[in-house]
């Protein structure tokens, strides 16, 4: 009996070292949806660790854990080609591997082929009556990943070529199944940039800001996606995917080329599993009509020798979603900003002359008419003020001057020391007892919430306390505090900005017509911006931290790639959700004002954000959003490529040139066109000030 164990133990030693000499490691998987033959392998650092396993057919699937070894994900596959007409799709495996060392770190390269089910029903009972067609691979090629030793991601590259001529429905390659065997459909978001940010159990493509068929957002037109990386966090832990947006995964001779289509479900309702879905795949949904079909209606038509990329990354990172979209900003940088047609000087002159002509009322002050009850305001835009200062000597400064003095006269004088105190008594008044303020849609002019509530449901509730809604009252407490010396006033401010440290999303910012809880452009630049000011007047990183976080959501927002038929560059979108249900999407659609809103406070309350966040180019960005307005204010002035939407009439003012210089509210991240209301260019001309004077050359 010893001499029995003494072999068999022997037996086992030999087999445990042999693998281990031949790069085989001895890890069981989490996964258990699948044939494991008992073989695997592993990449890691001391960021991420991949653990891969052979199936019965070959090398097929791998894990991918944290430090710790908490499973995050589970590769499913190192790819799967569904071709037309054959019911059953078929993954790439390998039949081994090999592993290269270099200075840098190592790297796994699998030398794979798409499975031959004719292949595998041989020998079986199978065999007489299932006969399928193809006798060899449909797919070949290489899957390597690549890990640098001090990396937070795994580089992963897909070159592979078809054998032959074929219709198919779908070629998948990265495909992650995010909390597969561990947390499962729990997370605490889920972001597909300018897409999707979905928190703790909501669902991605759910009817919480949107209505069907917009709802559904599983593979959006890839226009729509503003930053390349796709996230699901969990309890401190984030997984991402990025890839190459511009890429051209496959492409035939003549015919249209495919980009990496993004793939993303929240809880997994494309398999309806409990876990959560991230992978990219083609065709593409380059045809906005044809979006969501993760099987294609429309195959993509392979040729033989046709090749088909991917370049993606598996992220790790001990901290949020918005943690791991910076990571990629971080890792990527940020995009130079596109030129503008002429220097600004030159921009800020035409600004300045359009004000001076076009938008100037006679007896009424500066303004646009687009509405039968528009009521020009005797206001004077700040910029102008410094305009006139620096041009002084200039026929158009000495008219605009005329014209500023004249407003003077007539507009109402700015609030007294007692209109302060009484709006500060206010504001305190409507301030819950545990800092918060509530929301109220009764008072909100526009009527967008009755009508959807009339014929749908109410997009926010009564006694509702997301971020905007505090941190609005919150700033004017914090300024009415500082102009009266009123120490309550700076308290109430305090307490308002204390209740909302603890929010993770931002939202409401746009509450007069869209879901007061939808992911907000407008909301995030408000809360860095009273964090910020909480921090200088009260001390505390906490504010600091969170004005920081806060700041870096706009990225999530930002197109920070560029099309090759779309300008799309710092383009922004202001909500992921739609207005009144139906009547605008804007994940479709870009608006530029609030962004640059968000930087003129920036400008107004002398902050450089730079400095606040160095980790992040932001004076880079402020270009970039800047630039891009005045792309949309010359697209409509010198290129005429605006219609309006529900204001027909303003057309005939338009080609009058009324509205030269002004931008348009909405741009379509697909078509590419401008429409909706029209905006004076002041935000523009006051970001571009700040950046002139901040020695940012154009």
């Amino acid at each position: 009996m010893n001499r029995k164990n003494n072999r068999l133990h022997l037996i086992v030693l030999v087999l445990f070292y042999g693998m281990a000499y031949a790069g085989f490691t001895q890890n069981q998987p989490v996964y258990k949806r699948t044939s494991f033959t008992g073989e695997s392998t592993d990449l890691k650092n001391d960021h991420i660790t991949l653990n891969f396993y052979r199936r019965v057919m070959g090398w097929g699937w791998a894990e991918v854990l944290t430090p710790t070894g908490k499973s995050m994900a589970v590769l499913e596959h190192l790819g799967e080609v569904k071709i037309q007409g054959q019911d059953i799709p078929v993954r790439f495996v390998a039949e081994s591997f090999s592993r290269e060392k270099t200075e840098e770190g190592e790297e796994l390269r699998f030398e794979v082929a798409s499975v031959v089910v004719r292949n595998v029903l041989e020998g079986t009972s199978f065999d007489n009556w299932m006969v399928y067609p193809y006798k060899e691979p449909a797919i070949k090629g290489t899957v390597s990943f690549i890990l640098e030793r001090d990396s937070d991601y795994v580089s992963l590259k897909y070159r592979l070529r078809a054998t032959g001529n074929y219709n198919v429905e779908y070629i998948r390659g990265p495909w992650l199944k995010v909390g597969e065997g561990s947390f499962e459909t729990q997370k605490d978001d889920a972001i597909l940039p300018g897409v999707d940010w979905a928190i703790n159990e909501e669902w991605t493509s759910g009817t919480d800001f949107f209505k069907d068929p917009w709802a559904l957002r599983v593979a959006p037109h890839p226009n729509k996606v503003t930053m390349p990386m796709m996230s699901v966090s969990h309890k401190d832990w984030t997984i991402g995917l990025s890839w190459k947006p511009g890429q051209t995964a496959t492409r035939w001779f003549n015919y249209r080329e495919h980009r990496p289509q993004p793939v993303m479900a929240s809880p997994n309702f494309v398999d309806r599993k409990n876990n959560h879905l991230m992978g990219l795949m083609v065709p593409d949904a380059s045809i906005e009509g044809h979006e969501n079909e993760i099987v294609a209606s429309i195959p993509l038509e392979l040729k033989v020798d046709q090749k088909i990329n991917f370049d993606a990354k598996i992220w790790l990172k001990n901290g949020s979603g918005v943690d791991i979209m910076t990571a990629w900003v971080k890792e990527n940088g940020l995009p130079d900003p596109s030129k503008t047609r002429m220097p600004y000087n030159q921009i800020l002159d035409s600004i300045a002359n359009a004000y001076n002509t076009n938008f100037w009322h006679e007896g009424k002050g500066f303004g646009l008419i687009q509405r039968p009850e528009s009521k020009i305001q005797p206001s004077v835009p700040k910029f102008l003020y410094r305009y006139v200062r620096d041009n002084k000597r200039t026929k158009l400064a000495k008219e605009l001057a005329d014209k500023i003095n004249w407003l003077e006269k007539v507009r109402p004088n700015s609030k007294s020391k007692e209109d302060l105190i009484k709006e500060g008594d206010g504001l305190i008044q409507q301030q819950n007892s545990d800092g918060s303020f509530s929301f109220d849609p009764d008072v909100i002019t526009k009527d967008d919430f009755k009508v959807a509530t009339s014929f749908i449901e109410p997009m926010g509730l009564q006694g509702e306390s997301p971020l905007e809604i505090n941190i609005r009252p919150a700033i004017r407490l914090l300024n009415i505090g500082k102009e009266t010396g009123e120490e309550k006033y700076l308290n109430a401010a305090k307490r308002a900005i204390d209740f909302s440290l603890e929010m993770k999303r931002p939202e409401a910012g746009d509450f007069w017509e869209t879901p007061l809880h939808a992911a907000n452009l407008l909301a995030a630049g408000h809360a860095a911006i009273g964090n910020y000011l909480a921090y200088q007047e009260f001390g505390g990183e906490v504010y600091k931290e969170k004005a920081i976080y806060w700041m870096r959501c706009l990225l999530i927002f930002t197109h920070l790639w560029e099309s090759n038929d779309v300008q799309l560059l710092y383009n922004t979108k202001p909500v992921l959700s739609s207005s009144d249900w139906y009547f605008a999407n804007w994940v479709r659609d870009h608006v530029q004002w609030e962004v640059l809103s968000v930087f003129v406070d920036v400008a107004r309350y002398d902050l450089k954000w730079d400095e606040i966040d160095p980790e992040i180019d932001w004076l880079k960005y402020q270009e970039g959003i800047t630039n891009a307005g005045v792309r949309w204010m010359m697209a409509q002035t010198v290129d005429r490529n605006w219609l309006p939407h529900n204001l027909p009439e303003t057309y005939n003012r338009y080609q009058k040139g009324e509205y030269d210089y002004a931008y348009p509210d909405t741009h379509n991240s697909i078509s590419g066109n401008y429409g909706g209301m029209m905006i004076m260019p002041d935000r523009i001309a006051e970001n571009i000030y700040y950046l002139l004077d901040r020695k940012v050359n154009n």
